[in-house]
């Protein structure tokens, strides 16, 4: 999954094992990443 860490701003892909921290500066707030995918929803 795509995820931007919050303090140094790069990308980071987490695997299963790899745990929550950036790979980078070692922080542990990780933001998941929205998808640029417009959805309609149909009012009934």
């Amino acid at each position: 999954m795509a995820y931007k860490c919050s303090r140094c701003k790069r990308d980071v892909e987490l695997d299963e094992y790899g745990g929550v921290r950036c790979p980078y500066c070692g922080h542990r707030v990780l933001l998941k990443e929205r998808s640029r995918d417009v959805k309609e929803v149909s009012v009934e």
